[in-house]
């Protein structure tokens, strides 16, 4: 593999670049009119531009960006995530071209990218499920009956959805016709297929999920979990690694039924089995994202394994370097997605110049980005406009490095996610790890964005009594010198 052509813009686009130029593998960008001047283009070894600002008419022409990989001598696409990087078509297509689809063959994305044809896969491996349809529904009147036969409330999701669209809670009878139609609109305008179906609405669940990377030669390990809980409009703003409620025993049934998943449909790649998780941590399938994921960052920090390596590697044919036994948990990492968005006004997007753009540095922080001081944040994309990742020993510690962070990044000109999240992992809830996804719905507001917020002082006092708790047990037994007076750094100066 000699030129990889990135098909994707900004963080993702650029964080791929940076592994490959390490492998010695040479770079193809392809870029939108609006992206012109962005950091990925500059970074790459060649850049094209694929057409105008709506990804309809650039990132999403699947025949343009195969034919430029083949004129520009690309062997390889890499997809990224969001776009092309879980269409079916778009993998089959790469691959009949001749070129490799650095990615789970179509067969896989097809599989895992109907939700029902997941359950049914996932379900014949013994793989916990939410109690639901194993089919579409195809009429109100069955979707009563198995509504009545389950219980409220039941959740109806589009069968090729994601991101929320065709999703409808139903709390009693009487909404059911209505709350079904809007859901198999939305997801026809959406994704061009109203089929849904149903299954048992669990109110309060937390979102864990598991990495999961399998080579061409039925080899695969599962790389511990993600938590995902805290989201909105079931979309995920902080992820970290590992969850603070999962033991060893939960993580190697939840890492097995990952690969169990994996198995069933021949997949090979890096991918991510969500789960579902109850109040009583019963854990159940939710979906596979057969792609890389957003929050893979958290992953590489705990493990050390660079994703994006490994997926190359595997699509190239070679065997994984690593086994199960091989592989271990190192600290904890957490990951704050900086959007452009305000959270004071519903977590609206709001895109503009940056006046002001300077990230956080120092020792165990990364960020992974793809704007520079002076770029505008065009509208026509995701509101992502970089990735916040700490590392460190304990949870505490990553916590606290995190909020360093969040106060060195700085961002004028729009409104941000940054003071957000330092507001919510210093939260009780968020501390003691006692939240789910509707931790934003029941426990955020505007107002507690305010630098006065006591409930921010109490919990950052608590959380300085852990750090120092835990400090003190290494030097406990440590005997401290008189130093009259002098601070210890002039002692050590003597």
């Amino acid at each position: 593999m000699q030129k990889i052509l990135v098909a994707n813009r900004g963080e993702i686009a650029l964080r791929i670049m940076r592994t490959a130029k390490e492998m010695g593998i040479k770079t193809l960008a392809v870029f939108s009119e609006a992206d012109r001047k962005m950091p990925f283009v500059k970074f790459a070894d060649e850049a094209v531009c694929i057409g105008p600002a709506p990804s309809a008419q650039s990132y999403l022409i699947a025949d343009l960006i195969i034919s430029l990989a083949k004129q520009f001598g690309a062997d390889a696409i890499h997809p990224g995530y969001g776009f092309l990087s879980e269409n079916a078509e778009f993998s089959k297509a790469v691959s009949e071209a001749g070129l490799i689809f650095i990615g789970p063959s179509s067969k896989s994305i097809e599989t895992m990218g109907s939700k029902i044809a997941a359950k049914r896969t996932a379900k014949s491996f013994n793989v916990p499920m939410v109690p639901g349809t194993e089919d579409p529904i195809q009429s109100v009147e069955e979707a009563i009956l198995i509504a009545q036969k389950i219980g409220f409330p039941i959740l109806i999701k589009a069968s090729a959805g994601g991101g929320g669209k065709g999703m409808r809670v139903v709390n009693h009878i009487d909404e059911l016709e209505q709350q079904m139609n809007m859901a198999k609109s939305e997801a026809l305008s959406s994704f061009g297929n109203d089929d849904v179906f149903i299954e048992k609405y669990v109110g309060a669940p937390r979102h864990i999920e598991i990495q999961i990377l399998c080579d061409q030669y039925g080899n695969g390990v599962y790389l511990f979990e993600r938590e995902c809980s805290i989201q909105r409009r079931h979309q995920k703003l902080i992820e970290e690694a590992p969850s603070k409620v999962v033991d060893e025993k939960m993580r190697k049934a939840m890492g097995e039924s990952a690969l169990a998943v994996a198995k069933a449909c021949q997949y090979h790649g890096a991918g991510t089995v969500e789960f579902l998780v109850d109040e009583a941590m019963n854990f159940y399938f939710l979906e596979m994202n057969t792609r890389l994921q957003v929050e893979h960052c958290v992953t590489e920090m705990i493990t050390g394994i660079d994703l994006v390596r490994e997926q190359i590697n595997v699509a190239r044919g070679e065997k994984l370097r690593f086994t199960q036994e091989d592989l271990c948990i190192n600290g904890h990492a957490i990951e704050l997605r900086v959007c452009a968005e305000d959270p004071k006004n519903n977590f609206l997007p709001d895109t503009g110049l940056l006046k002001i753009y300077q990230p956080a540095k120092g020792p165990g922080v990364r960020v992974d980005d793809g704007f520079e001081e002076g770029l505008e944040v065009p509208v026509f994309y995701d509101s992502m406009i970089a990735k916040l990742i700490v590392h460190a020993d304990t949870r505490e510690n990553a916590i606290a490095k995190l909020c360093r962070a969040i106060d060195e990044f700085k961002i004028g000109g729009i409104q941000t996610t940054l003071a957000f999240g330092k507001w919510a992992v210093q939260t009780e809830q968020f501390l003691s790890g006692q939240f789910d996804t509707k931790f934003i719905d029941t426990h955020f507001s505007p107002e507690k964005l305010s630098n006065n917020d006591v409930e921010t002082e109490e919990a950052l006092a608590v959380l300085a009594a852990n750090i120092w708790h835990q400090n003190s047990q290494t030097t406990l037994h440590r005997q401290t010198p008189a130093n009259n007076g002098s601070s210890n750094w002039l002692l050590r100066r003597k």
